[in-house]
């Protein structure tokens, strides 16, 4: 495996193709074989899986990995934010996509959980490029195998996510935190749901995150009180007595104005209150990252996998400066 950087400023750069005709995230090098693991840091995951559509009809998430892909090589690891480059302290890969088969949950949720579990065993920080919001309990869960309820979660999303289930649907992308709520390894008094609003919600999922003692930050919450407040309230959740903080994003955590391409919800975050927060997750040490539900067939300026590209560097931005603030 070669050195595994960007090449948007190298003339001669052949794509490093994933697949026919996308390549891997931001041109890395691809992992071919187990012994290549040893060589990273992190390794970029697609899923591209819809489960039970909820909100009738195709949403296109099956598109998320190939789309963010596809845009990323545009873009580097550096930011005149911080003056840092995430790969200088970094070293990152593309792992491929997870085999899945739509529809099919049994399939694709241990297909999920085998390429995580070898993420996590090799302590690799996973990021995750969806899909729809189901793929997060797997994820979640089997990181939690390692870490039993010492797992902290900070979930970007308009709606909580934690129906019980969704007609005879428990696996639903309307459903994923139940599962993670009743998981024998997690303590759902360690999950911040942030950016939480509108009316796609239900009375049931606010109760639910009330009885399992979950914290509900919401949009108005981050809107008034500011973002730095409210990530610095939902680190404190994630961060005690916990040894992995994990991170989950929804598209429309995004108000719609900032996300054409996925569910639209008013009243959410700015791009730039995502990206800073995400930034400070990434500083606190948080270990992995997924984003989904984007609906790449939606428009076609890809405003959805742009983001995508830009939240996983703000991290990981802020990941390699704990880095080189520890050493």
């Amino acid at each position: 495996m070669r050195e595994s950087k960007p090449t948007i400023y190298d003339p001669n750069f052949l794509p490093n193709m994933i697949y026919s005709g996308v390549p891997s995230w931001l041109n890395l090098s691809v992992i071919e074989n187990d012994e290549d693991l040893k060589k990273i840091d992190a390794a970029v995951v697609g899923v591209p899986w819809e489960g039970g559509c909820t909100i009738g009809g195709y949403s296109s998430t099956t598109e998320g990995p190939k789309a963010v892909r596809s845009t990323s090589i545009r873009y580097t690891g550096f930011l005149p934010d911080y003056n840092l480059d995430c790969f200088d302290y970094l070293k990152v890969a593309d792992s491929g996509d997870v085999a899945t088969q739509n529809g099919n949950y049994d399939f694709t949720f241990k297909s999920i959980r085998e390429r995580i579990g070898k993420l996590a065993d090799a302590k690799i920080i996973p990021i995750t490029i969806g899909g729809d919001h189901g793929i997060a309990y797997p994820i979640i869960s089997e990181i939690a195998k390692r870490y039993p309820k010492k797992v902290g979660v900070l979930h970007f999303d308009a709606h909580l996510d934690n129906y019980s289930h969704f007609g005879d649907d428990e696996l639903s992308r309307c459903s994923p935190f139940y599962r993670v709520y009743n998981d024998p390894n997690m303590d759902p008094t360690k999950i911040a749901h942030i950016g939480i609003r509108g009316p796609r919600n239900h009375r049931e999922e606010y109760n639910n995150a009330m009885k399992y003692g979950a914290t509900v930050i919401r949009a108005i919450d981050v809107h008034e009180d500011g973002w730095k407040a409210s990530i610095s309230k939902a680190l404190e959740v994630v961060s005690k007595d916990t040894e992995y903080i994990y991170i989950t994003v929804c598209a429309d955590s995004l108000d719609a104005a900032n996300m054409p391409q996925a569910p639209q919800d008013m009243g959410g975050l700015t791009s730039y209150e995502l990206l800073m927060m995400l930034h400070e997750a990434g500083l606190a040490g948080a270990k992995g990252i997924d984003f989904v539900e984007t609906y790449p067939e939606v428009f076609t300026l890809q405003t959805a996998a742009h983001v995508v590209n830009w939240a996983f560097l703000y991290y990981l931005n802020g990941l390699a400066q704990h880095i080189k603030e520890s050493k």
